[in-house]
């Protein structure tokens, strides 16, 4: 994702309502996202869809690491011929 260039990116409620077609187009085209502001205060940020899916994407694969490391570091581990052996009787139990 890009840098939020402050005076551009950040736009107001009202003025994001009575121009969202613009702001669709910009985002899309530019690859940036819009910070939408209310009161002042930031209340939401608008990125394309693809941007979304590579947050989400992105997220839940540090998770997925995270949780291996935390096996690991717990001692949640096997060997290559454990493993096999847990494999192999899963397939088992299927037939």
């Amino acid at each position: 994702m890009r840098a939020i260039n402050i005076s551009q990116d950040i736009v107001p409620v009202g003025e994001f309502k009575t121009g969202i077609s613009k702001w669709l187009r910009s985002i899309r085209n530019k690859n940036h996202p819009v910070v939408i502001t209310q009161n002042g205060r930031p209340a939401g940020v608008l990125i394309t869809p693809e941007e979304y899916d590579k947050l989400t994407y992105t997220k839940t694969f540090s998770e997925s690491i995270n949780r291996g490391i935390q096996d690991i570091n717990a001692g949640n581990i096997f060997s290559t011929a454990d493993l096999k052996d847990i494999i192999k009787e899963a397939r088992k139990s299927r037939v």
